[in-house]
């Protein structure tokens, strides 16, 4: 597996164990763990493979920690890195919005020539609406730890093996 950069808010409990699950998956050989919270973009563009861990915060946006970092890489170019995108949402209590952020992740990667891999199915959830969704997909693992964690090692499990393929 090429060089990788998992980057994630080192503050986020939920997101951290999530985090922690998919490095012992993977394997700590070439993967390494950036704090987005103090990342610079020369930090962020020094990898060919991402992980990119993103929940959504609200009614469907990007955690503050995102929207301060992204305007540090926005003129660069994404041309030849492939990007993972993973996140939990409530669909439940948030349906019409679930898991929009990595929808507008994969948006702002995909304007700057990025490739998006990792995409996951859309069934066995249930919500109204999400930016993250593309036919009968998630442009990346959708996570539901309010309302469906005894689902969320098993499809941690399976993107990771997913991955392993596209990041090869």
């Amino acid at each position: 597996m090429k060089n990788t950069g998992i980057f994630y808010s080192f503050r986020s409990v939920k997101t951290g164990q999530q985090v922690k699950k998919i490095l012992k998956l993977l394997g700590t050989d070439n993967v390494t763990a950036v704090d987005v919270d103090v990342a610079t973009g020369e930090d962020f563009m020094k990898y060919t493979n991402y992980i990119l861990a993103v929940p959504t915060w609200f009614d469907g946006e990007l955690p503050t920690y995102w929207d301060e970092f992204l305007p540090s890489i926005e003129d660069e170019s994404l041309k030849g890195k492939r990007f993972a995108i993973f996140g939990g949402g409530d669909q439940k209590g948030y349906t019409e919005n679930f898991v929009d952020g990595i929808g507008l992740m994969a948006e702002f990667l995909e304007e700057r020539t990025g490739k998006i891999v990792g995409f996951t199915s859309t069934e066995g959830y249930e919500f109204e609406g999400s930016k993250a969704q593309r036919g009968d997909q998630f442009v990346g693992l959708a996570l539901d730890i309010e309302n469906q964690a005894a689902l969320s090692n098993e499809r941690i499990e399976a993107w990771v093996e997913t991955l392993k393929k596209e990041f090869a």
